[in-house]
């Protein structure tokens, strides 16, 4: 019976992803709702050439998006608000699809073909009731989130510019010292209980305006001035409502989404003027309630005040970990099995300085996972090497961006921050950090080791540049999960779904090991994980893959005594250590790629 409707609904222009994720969502009952879109692919036509491989890709990133909300919907029955659906559900979709459309659009441009018109009006998704009429605020009725006036179709074609290329320029390098203090006048003169939303002044950054983008950027300050005055008339009208995220998810995170494409838009204006557009507007884009007060109903002397000294009672406290996540490593049996290098095998190891992220550079964006989609990965990962990466991010701003590896190697390495418990960091209140559950001071690690190795049973291929891996998966019951959680002085035995409590003198230590058998013509994968693969238990790759270089992160800790340390997480997963992973875009050029397999396939040991 939902099989059924759920094809209905793809026949009459709506989308609900895979019908496995229509069946699992109604397990248990014949109505279950599921979530639909408006198909997409039916409006694109046929894609020119050139842009066919990237117009491909964001379809299937589509259809992944929507059977993970459908999951999402499915694992939260009976969780929330009246508004969770939306806030939690509905929301980051469209703002997903938003950025997967704008990608679709743009690969039409670069092959020089007019994009399908009328492809943002496809984000927004419904759910499709199971007839009881109960089914959460999931319509798009206009004000969800002060979705009346997105900024994703009214910019006279500039919606759908390559706005990731005038990032690069480390604006990710989110340190806790934001200009928030020189706030937009006019928006802090009738307080009340609900409090005031205000922002950082744009205005006052831009210097001299070019005269063609005159026109063009006073339209947009104008729109970031209605913008405020819209998300403050509906903190005014919400009060009372919503569960303990409210203002975050339903006006603060969209506030932001908006003023994110307007900066955008204002930058262009400067590019299209022939002007070098300001440096760090998109770190004005973040807007913040003042003199909220608690018990309000909006719940912001939680959120806000729970960690700055208000009286808020702990809205932002982790869930999770446990005490049943942490055992002694010392009770751990030895279980690290390593195949034996064979005679035709590569023994060599090539080892890269990045340094252990010193310079402090976060963000919660995951650029390969949610392109385009800020806090895309709703928890804090720190970087090395490329110093510019963010959810805007291009192959060709990450080559034109700086390293902090001593080799001059461009490509970027990330992982969820782990963190001392019952500290504060200057994230306490932002998305990524408290007001998605993460809290506590960021550890920076005593160590970084990141090294190359090769193949037990032949010698390794070049890996090409921009490939694309992750290792491990941030969802518990995910697929491939491979985290490495062990000890100093105990590295035989590693645990996957416990952290190891190390005795005195030994240190946390977290291991990743990357996919190194690659399928020979892919940099990516729709589901960012079968362009690649492990060896098999004898070393060999599968058939169809070849060997590359294999990629092992090595991070080693100083953590406080006890159960009192977690790794960063989406909130839901509850800080499980089994959700630790880790990210990699190969940037090397052809002369770095082949120092590295001519070092490991001759069997030196290089840095």
């Amino acid at each position: 019976m939902v099989i059924l409707a759920a094809l209905a609904v793809t026949s009459s222009g709506l989308t609900v992803g895979a019908v496995e994720a229509a069946a699992s969502a109604a397990s248990g009952t014949a109505f279950a709702p599921t979530i639909a879109c408006p198909s997409v692919a039916d409006r694109v036509g046929e894609a020119p050439a050139r842009a066919q491989a990237e117009v491909q890709r964001n379809l299937q990133q589509l259809e992944n998006q929507i059977a993970e909300a459908n999951q999402r919907l499915a694992n939260s029955a009976g969780q929330g608000g009246s508004n969770f659906v939306q806030n939690a559900i509905l929301g980051p979709l469209r703002d997903k699809r938003v950025a997967a459309i704008q990608r679709i659009q743009i690969a039409f441009q670069r092959a020089g073909a007019q994009p399908p018109a009328g492809l943002q009006g496809l984000a927004t998704c419904v759910v499709q009731d199971d007839g009881s009429g109960n089914n959460n605020d999931n319509q798009d009725n206009g004000d969800q989130g002060g979705t009346g006036d997105q900024d994703t179709g009214d910019q006279g074609g500039t919606g759908d510019q390559d706005t990731g290329n005038n990032q690069g320029t480390g604006n990710n390098q989110d340190t806790g010292d934001q200009d928030t203090g020189d706030q937009d006048a006019g928006n802090q003169d009738n307080g009340g209980e609900a409090g005031q939303i205000v922002c950082p002044a744009v205005a006052d950054r831009l210097d001299q305006v070019p005269a063609r983008a005159q026109a063009e950027v006073q339209r947009n300050l104008q729109q970031l001035e209605n913008q405020i005055a819209e998300a403050n008339q509906r903190l005014a009208n919400s009060a009372g409502q919503g569960g303990p995220n409210f203002v975050q998810n339903a006006i603060l995170g969209p506030l932001r989404d908006k003023r994110v494409a307007t900066l955008q838009r204002i930058q262009i204006a400067f590019q299209r003027a022939g002007a070098r557009p300001p440096a760090s507007l998109q770190t004005l884009a973040t807007c913040e309630l003042r003199n909220g007060g608690a018990g309000n109903g909006n719940n912001n002397g939680g959120n806000n005040g729970g960690n700055n000294g208000g009286d808020g009672d702990g809205e932002n406290q982790a869930r999770g970990p446990v005490p049943e996540d942490f055992v002694d490593i010392r009770t751990v049996r030895p279980n690290v099995r390593t195949p034996r290098t064979q005679q035709n095998g590569s023994r060599g190891t090539f080892s890269v300085d990045c340094g252990r992220n010193e310079r402090r550079i976060f963000n919660s964006d995951n650029v390969i996972v949610a392109p385009g989609v800020s806090n895309g990965a709703q928890h804090t990962h720190d970087y090395v090497g490329n110093v510019s990466t963010n959810n805007q991010s291009t192959n060709e701003s990450l080559l034109a961006a700086g390293t902090t590896c001593r080799n001059g190697d461009k490509s970027t390495h990330y992982w969820p921050v782990l963190r001392a418990l019952g500290q504060e960091e200057f994230d306490a209140n932002r998305r990524g950090g408290g007001l998605d559950l993460n809290v506590g001071k960021i550890l920076t690690p005593v160590q970084v080791q990141i090294t190359f190795k090769g193949n037990p049973t032949a010698k390794v291929v070049p890996a090409p540049q921009f490939l694309r891996i992750i290792t491990g998966n941030a969802r518990v019951g995910g697929a491939d999960p491979n985290a490495g959680w062990t000890c100093t002085g105990f590295e035989n035995r590693q645990l996957t779904d416990k952290y190891p409590l190390c005795p005195r003198g030994s240190r946390l230590v977290r291991v990743f090991d990357f996919q190194s058998c690659w399928d020979g013509q892919n940099i990516d994968s729709a589901n960012h994980r079968t362009h690649v693969a492990f060896p098999q238990a004898d070393g060999n790759c599968p058939q169809g893959f070849q060997p590359i270089p294999a990629l092992e992160h090595r991070l080693v800790y100083n953590v406080p005594q006890g159960p009192n340390f977690a790794v960063d997480g989406f909130p839901e997963e509850l800080h499980k250590p089994i959700t630790d992973h880790s990210d990699f875009i190969s940037l090397m050029n052809e002369q770095q790629m082949q120092q590295v397999v001519d070092c490991i396939n001759s069997g030196r040991r290089c840095r």
